[in-house]
């Protein structure tokens, strides 16, 4: 046996936030004093405190656990001391491991103080009975944090406890974000850059060539705060990670973004992402950073190709460009040389699939460039010089469709409603028969399950119609606003992603009428921000008018 006086004796304290609820009885001072004192009195005189203040019981993976683990290993510990059993863990499994396997192979004597444990007695089974219940507790107050959280995030509080760099807590009201100004504008410029046409890769240079701290260094040396993993070395240093993270941050255009990731269970502390039916989003709870239209530009460009060229410029049409009979992305196929003419879209559909199912589409960046610029000076200078009569075509150009369409939606929506409510009656019903024994529960769970589902998707496409017929009352909004960006915008010498952006929903290339003409030019459709959403009712409802070009390659 190991002797007291030579090897470690380990004084092991723990506490978690459920643990601080019940008082100062569990605190890490009061851990401390009740160990030291036991093992002053009974002889334990090289002793040495590993403290994890904050950590569940239910995870092992605890810093000052992990480094009286490795002592144990190094053959450096004769014994471990803690207040009760579940001081080290509430995971049965584990903690039995550990009593029962691990301290016995190393020669380490184990005493729970409170629960009278001590190995060099043996182990009873009320020890395992103990830890069964340990493991018990975790999962209940699991359980109920978890539905706490559920029913705050529902409602539309924060269920995530970092704050997006760019924001901090509002001094009068906690719980709410305020910009952070400094920040802000980092993160704004961020944005401008991207919407620009500017790489990632080329973002974090500049900032870095700038001098522009890093947000866990920011963080650091404003706050204190070291959970963005602040290097200090590297102060100006900015990953590619970290601004990609950014972009794709809904908080900067005013949102909450709730249950974004979920785990499986208390014993598995990894995130898994969730998926988007069950993210729940509240539009306008906090100060935006990033005005809505550029936040979703942003994303269209997630959506299309996101690598830049050797100079580190994104592809400007990224998101914009689609194939107009498969509806698939046109991906852009850069040069060799730097011969920028030479830069030609293709159908994506053809790329992956091939010819059996669509055709090439092949057509030169330059050409789009060309046809693209001339059509929106032309349109632009219209709406400029005749703003009413603009208004006037522009408005009534789809109105019909437009009221057909509503009618049609509204209708649906009326469908889609009656239903929901019909869905809640029979689960009642159902469940009531379930409780008076006319149906198994195995079946009141299989009926239910499907009942709650298609009641889950009725709702999804009724927000998703609801939104459709809202943006449909705003058509005078989007032409008014169209013709003020065609007074604010009158050089346009070349196409740049910020034309795109004002301007331009959706860009659709169709296919030659004589295949592999030199002659024959490809159809573009371009949809311009003043036009109406398309219905999703069919794909022949196509209520946005359309200003068609033809064109040579």
């Amino acid at each position: 046996m190991k002797s007291n006086q030579t090897f470690i004796t380990a004084l092991y304290c723990r506490l978690s936030q459920e643990d601080m609820l019940q008082g100062e009885s569990n605190s890490i001072k009061n851990q401390r004093m009740i160990l030291q004192k036991y093992a002053e009195d009974n002889g334990f005189r090289n002793f040495e405190f590993y403290v994890d203040d904050g950590y569940s019981g239910a995870n092992f993976n605890r810093p000052d656990f992990k480094r009286m683990m490795t002592d144990i290993e190094a053959g450096k510990v004769s014994t471990v001391i803690v207040k009760d059993q579940s001081r080290l863990g509430r995971d049965y499994l584990q903690t039995g491991m550990l009593m029962e396997i691990t301290f016995p192979q190393y020669d380490v004597r184990f005493i729970a103080i409170n629960d009278g444990v001590d190995s060099d007695n043996g182990i009873s089974d009320f020890s395992g009975i103990k830890n069964y219940f340990n493991d018990f507790y975790a999962r209940d107050t699991s359980k109920k944090i978890r539905a706490v959280q559920r029913a705050k995030g529902e409602r539309g509080e924060r269920v995530s406890t970092t704050i997006p760099y760019g924001y901090m807590k509002d001094p009068n009201d906690p719980k709410q974000y305020v910009p952070d100004k400094p920040a802000a504008d980092v993160v704004r410029r961020i944005f401008e850059m991207y919407a620009s046409g500017i790489g990632i890769k080329k973002i974090c240079t500049k900032l870095e060539e700038e001098k522009i701290e890093s947000p866990g260094v920011y963080l650091f040396r404003t706050r204190g705060s070291r959970s963005g993993s602040p290097n200090l070395n590297e102060p100006y240093y900015w990953p590619q990670k970290t601004v990609r993270g950014m972009l794709s941050n809904q908080a900067y255009c005013g949102d909450t973004v709730n249950f974004k990731t979920y785990s499986k269970s208390n014993k598995l502390k990894k995130r898994l992402k969730n998926t988007p039916e069950n993210i729940l989003i509240f539009e306008n709870t906090h100060e935006a950073i990033v005005d809505r239209k550029t936040f979703e530009m942003v994303q269209k460009h997630f959506e299309g190709r996101k690598r830049p060229d050797i100079q580190g410029e994104m592809d400007k049409y990224a998101g914009y460009l689609f194939c107009g009979e498969c509806g698939a992305r046109l991906y852009l196929h850069r040069a060799f040389s730097i011969d920028p003419d030479k830069n030609f879209f293709q159908c994506g559909t053809y790329q992956t699939k091939g010819k059996t199912h669509c055709t090439a589409h092949y057509i030169s960046e330059s050409v789009v460039d060309e046809i693209v610029l001339t059509n929106l000076r032309q349109v632009t200078e219209f709406a400029r010089s005749n703003p009413e009569e603009f208004y006037a075509m522009a408005a009534k150009n789809g109105e019909a469709e437009a009221e057909k369409f509503t009618a049609r939606a509204e209708k649906e929506k009326q469908r889609m409603e009656s239903r929901i409510k019909e869905l809640d009656n029979i689960i009642r019903f159902l469940y009531e028969d379930r409780v008076t024994g006319r149906i198994s529960l195995e079946r009141y769970d299989t009926m239910a399950a499907g009942y709650e589902q298609e009641q889950a998707n009725l709702r999804e496409e009724l927000a998703a119609l609801t939104d459709q017929i809202n943006e449909m009352d705003l058509r005078e909004k989007y032409v008014r606003d169209f013709i003020e960006k065609a007074k604010a915008y009158v050089e346009m010498p070349m196409l740049t992603p910020e034309l795109l952006r004002v301007f331009v929903k959706r860009i659709d290339v169709k296919e030659k009428e004589v295949k592999y003409s030199r002659t024959c030019g490809n159809m573009i459709i371009i949809h311009y921000t003043f036009e109406h959403p398309q219905s999703r009712f069919t794909r022949e409802n196509m209520i946005r008018p359309r200003i068609q070009t033809n064109i040579t390659v």
